[in-house]
């Protein structure tokens, strides 16, 4: 992770339109591709932020953070004025492993059972290739449609934006003459990113890693007669 404490300017473009006037800020730029711009009031949010895949590039005096996010892409552009600190620290793999072992124990356990992501799915391929990154599952539905499932332990929503884009990037590959439609699974899911997915035809679907692995049996639903 990359700290830097500099008198700096920020202005976003994309969506909208955004300018935060020079004055001291914290800037993290993480090794997964955030980067958050923080004040020294306002509390734990940052005043902007870009999240991951963005690209960045550096040149003295200026940091420019962009991403694709659907048709527009975002832009942010840091006018630094004088650079206070600049430290870098490795925070070691311990925690990311320890998320990324949660996922991808699901990803092994949904494919091998993708009923449990929709009824009478079956699986076609894990880790999908798209140009922006690979889709966890590629599958078939019972009408022989496209899904691609996106598997993540606590799903967000950046999660729900993350599915989108795979989503557009499949829709625009001439390969797939049908449409595919998309799914996501995680061991929680929150409301917002649950809000979010429903408002774009996303399906949710929470799994229980314990049920997967047969440790206990699946809560039964009842029905009112």
């Amino acid at each position: 992770m990359r700290l830097i404490v500099a008198r700096c300017e920020v202005r976003y473009t994309g969506r909208l339109t955004a300018v935060l006037p020079e004055a001291l800020r914290l800037l993290m730029l993480k090794s997964d591709g955030s980067v958050l711009v923080h004040a020294d009031t306002g509390g734990f949010k940052p005043q902007n932020w870009m999240t991951p895949p963005t690209v960045i590039e550096e040149e003295p005096g200026r940091i420019v953070v962009r991403k694709h996010a659907g048709s527009t892409e975002d832009r942010l552009e840091i006018i630094v004025a004088e650079v206070i600190s600049d430290v870098s620290h490795d925070m070691g793999e311990a925690a990311a492993l320890e998320k990324e072992g949660v996922e991808r124990e699901l990803q092994e356990l949904l494919a091998d059972a993708p009923h449990h992501c929709g009824e009478g799915f079956r699986l076609v391929r894990r880790e999908w290739p798209t140009d922006i990154g690979p889709v966890d599952l590629m599958c078939r539905d019972s009408g022989d449609g496209w899904v691609a499932v996106e598997i993540k332990r606590v799903a967000t929503i950046d999660s729900v934006e993350q599915l989108t884009r795979y989503l557009e990037r499949i829709a625009a590959d001439p390969a797939f003459a049908s449409p595919c439609r998309g799914v996501l699974a995680a061991s929680q899911i929150k409301p917002q990113a649950r809000v979010l997915a429903e408002s774009r035809r996303i399906v949710c679907v929470e799994v229980d890693p314990a049920v997967l692995r047969g440790e206990r049996a699946p809560d039964l639903t009842l029905f009112a007669a």
